[in-house]
């Protein structure tokens, strides 16, 4: 499988997460829930990654010219992950003439698909969004302390 890379618009709202959080619910018997993005098996047999650990993942994917991971910067809006342990990840860029999509790309899939027992995810495709632009609040607390402390003014 391939990663596809097209631009369409996104409508998350500013503050929205990137996953339902996990609540530890369970049933009346003991047995947990299943959460959304739970690693679990369906029809298929395919075992889910979890939206969490994507997301913990992706830290590892720094945006070259500014040194700080994607996440942190605000520059993930979204992830699924489909029955065949496919992520697809909604990302956008400060910039839509950013020349640099291949290095972030080839980045996340290093972090998303290799590792102990082949990765957390089979696969990966970035829906490069542009709506909503990316703008300095979507930068996250720890995000603002790391571009802080190399010194720009967040």
């Amino acid at each position: 499988m391939s990663s596809e890379n097209t631009a369409t618009a996104a409508t998350p709202e500013a503050g929205d997460a990137i996953a339902a959080p996990q609540t530890d619910a369970g049933t009346a018997d003991g047995t947990a829930t299943p959460e959304a993005g739970d690693v679990g098996t369906p029809a298929g047999g395919v075992s889910k990654a979890m939206i969490a650990d994507i997301e913990e993942a992706m830290k590892d994917v720094v945006d070259p010219e500014l040194g700080i991971n994607v996440v942190d910067l605000g520059l993930v809006y979204g992830v699924h992950v489909d029955d065949e342990n496919v992520a697809t990840l909604d990302m956008t860029l400060t910039s839509a003439a950013c020349p640099l999509t291949d290095v972030i790309e080839d980045q996340a899939r290093q972090a998303l698909t290799t590792g102990p027992g082949g990765g957390l995810v089979n696969d990966i495709r970035i829906n490069w969004v542009w709506l909503p632009p990316w703008g300095p609040d979507k930068i996250t607390d720890e995000g603002r302390d790391q571009l802080r402390s190399l010194g720009f003014n967040v």
